[in-house]
């Protein structure tokens, strides 16, 4: 039986399939044996039954074996359908001949649906065959010819994708090169090889890797070759000889898209990659070749591959290792997003190795904000009209809202003090009766307004940027005033929200040069004046409020913040959201206790 579908664990499309049967027109006594034995032969084949069809000829064995190479060989080892349809274009009555007309679909897409091109990738012939009367009735005379052009016992077809000579690079902001195609070797050993003897070689290149863990990964391969490290070529030359002498070891050299400089990371560059292999995908060319048991090669059909695009990021490179130096030391998981607030460019996106393993947390993570969400509560309060930056309002040490006892950090007690003061020095009770005064839905389309519960579509880029539900209750909306409670907001959604302060507007987050993201929903515009306003508020932050630490650098604005977290409230995320200039940022640190490492490692990112 032919397998009619075959994918590859990668498959990017598949096969698809369009049968026609075109018959000679019948006469009154019926159709010849000729043309019934041919109509049968191909029926079979477009059925996907091998043995069937391979009945119907003079030597049913070489048949089969021939219809089963053929489709595994245009299969492409399952990178790819192929869907044959055949059919009978006419027959003759003199010595049986019978001309098929054949038509090979290919399609590399998973549901056998059409190419991204939308341009189907077919091949087309007519073959001759010729039926005699057997012992057996009617049959096709077997000739591997009749199958494809050029098929024969000798040869095998197969179908081929190939890619352009040329492959597209990707080029940050300032049109340095990022990422580029490059040549890596993937070292692997099996059991029999000598764990110290390869450590020997790798240790010096790749910190971390002993005899010891060498070993620990051989033993669980359970006697399986095992990937122990994959080496850029700069790595690999000085010890490839010696390394590749070592008994059970192999050397595979496979290409990738790494990045120029090894230094630079970032959760950003996997969507980048994703999409820079789409592109590849979608311009792949392809060719049906025939080759002959001694290796000649002939191409029979085929379209050649056209170069993808290049890609052109918002990432901006010298400000993406510095934020990655900024966070390198801290031993909690920790991220930086930042963003251009002018144009919504993401122009660096860096988290340390302890949050690498949990994932892509600046971009996906939520977290409770904490205090900078107090940027939010003030924004809405100012544009409910329930306070101004000069309101003043009490600030005591803790008080009890609505049956929730809110503290100050430390139960600082300020008395009374202006909105703006409040806001510099973060005072949880000024801000839970803020809260309290707004509708149920006040902070929830406030955040919006900045960005915080859009969830948007990106090229090159998977973002969640958080959520804000309604508070329906009193004791609700103080929790969610102070950035507790059901609030949640990624690193990459706090800076949104600083970058729409900054420019007075929402800009739908960019990582490719001229493809913004497209939000699920379009909130109400941003106030400016209040956005100024909360501006100026975040500046008295750095110069007399909590974040005073930073007011050596010129310009800053800022928003300290503390979250608890836990069953008991006994941990505490630290945060802090920055704006100088037209660079707007989010600094997050898992379990920091306090803002302080925060403020640190922002400090780090901007001197």
């Amino acid at each position: 039986m032919i397998d009619r579908v075959r994918t590859s664990k990668k498959t990017v499309s598949a096969l698809v399939a369009a049968a026609a049967l075109v018959l000679a027109a019948c006469g009154d006594d019926g159709p010849p044996e000729p043309q019934t034995t041919a109509t049968q032969f191909v029926d079979a084949i477009n059925s996907g039954s091998a043995d069937a069809a391979a009945a119907l000829t003079t030597d049913p064995a070489a048949a089969a074996a021939a219809l089963t190479g053929l489709y595994d060989g245009l299969s492409a080892g399952g990178t790819v359908t192929a869907t044959p349809t055949y059919a009978v274009e006419s027959t003759s009555d003199e010595g049986g001949t019978v001309t098929l007309d054949a038509t090979w679909r290919f399609s590399t897409t998973s549901d056998g649906t059409e190419e991204p091109d939308g341009e189907p990738k077919q091949w087309q012939y007519d073959t001759t065959a010729t039926a005699s009367e057997t012992d057996q009735g009617w049959r096709i005379n077997w000739d591997p010819a009749i199958l494809a052009p050029g098929l024969a016992a000798d040869t095998t077809i197969r179908y081929t994708a190939t890619d352009a000579l040329v492959t597209p690079k990707v080029f940050d902001r300032t049109g340095a090169e990022l990422m580029s195609q490059q040549v890596v070797t993937l070292v692997d050993v099996d059991a029999t090889a000598d764990p110290a003897a390869v450590a020997s070689y790798l240790g010096p290149i790749v910190p971390g890797i002993t005899a010891q863990s060498i070993a620990a990964q051989q033993a669980g391969a359970q006697g399986n070759s095992v990937t122990v490290v994959s080496l850029r070529q700069s790595d690999l030359d000085p010890i490839a000889a010696p390394l590749a002498a070592v008994p059970g070891v192999t050397l595979a050299p496979q290409t990738k898209l790494l990045t120029a400089d090894r230094a630079l990371a970032s959760p950003a560059l996997t969507g980048v990659s994703e999409l820079w292999q789409q592109q590849q995908d979608e311009n792949k060319g392809w060719s049906i070749q025939s080759m002959k048991a001694d290796g000649t090669v002939e191409q029979l059909t085929g379209i050649d591959a056209s170069p993808a695009p290049d890609i052109a990021t918002t990432l901006d490179s010298a400000l993406q290792l510095k934020a990655e130096n900024a966070l390198a030391s801290l031993p909690q998981q920790a991220a930086i997003v930042a963003l251009q607030p002018s144009t919504g460019n993401v122009l660096a996106v860096a988290q340390n190795s302890a949050a690498d393993a949990e994932g892509p947390i600046a971009l996906t993570g939520l977290y409770p904000p904490g205090s900078t969400f107090k940027t939010v509560t003030t924004s809405a309060a100012l544009e409910a009209g329930t306070a101004t930056p000069d309101t003043v309002l009490p600030c005591p040490g803790t008080e009890n809202i609505e049956g929730r006892q809110i503290p100050n950090d430390d139960n600082f007690d300020l008395g009374d003090v202006p909105l703006h003061t409040a806001f510099a020095k973060s005072c949880n009770t000024t801000m839970g009766r803020l809260g309290v005064g707004l509708p149920a839905d006040g902070l929830q389309q406030t955040a919006l307004q900045y960005g915080l519960g859009v969830d948007y579509v990106t090229p090159g880029l998977t973002t969640v940027t958080g959520s804000v539900p309604l508070a329906d209750t009193p004791a609700a909306r103080v929790e969610s005033a102070i950035g507790q409670g059901q609030v949640t907001a990624s690193p990459f959604g706090m800076a949104l929200v600083a970058s729409s302060i900054a420019g007075g507007s929402l800009k739908p987050p960019t990582l490719v040069s001229g493809q913004p993201g497209t939000g699920d929903t379009t909130p109400k515009p941003v106030d400016p004046v209040v956005a100024e306003q909360v501006k100026t508020m975040m500046r008295e932050t750095v110069t007399g409020g909590t974040a005073t630490s930073l007011q050596d650098i010129p310009g800053l604005l800022g928003k300290t913040g503390t979250a608890e977290f836990g069953p008991n409230n006994e941990g505490a995320h630290g945060w802090f959201v920055g704006i100088q200039g037209d660079l707007a940022f989010a600094v997050f640190v898992a379990g920091g206790q306090s803002s302080a490492p925060a403020l640190q490692a922002a400090g780090a990112f901007l001197r």
